[in-house]
């Protein structure tokens, strides 16, 4: 897979998806709009070339995004 990166805010958002935080959650968290996190979270899944969470939960750990 081509390296790729993550913006600070992707990569943010995706620890506290690695938490298991709600869309909601992390809106209210990070002081920001639902949309904004559904944002965030497709271009994740767009980078990570995965269609759901679990999937891109393992493609983070594989290239390194988290530890």
């Amino acid at each position: 897979m081509m390296e790729v990166a993550l913006t600070k805010r992707e990569m943010e958002i995706l620890g506290l998806i690695a938490r298991e935080m709600t869309t909601e959650n992390i809106a209210t968290y990070l002081k920001i709009s639902t949309s904004t996190v559904e944002t965030h979270r497709k271009n994740l899944l767009r980078k990570a070339g995965v269609k759901s969470s679990v999937g891109l939960m393992n493609e983070a750990y594989k290239c390194g995004w988290l530890r």
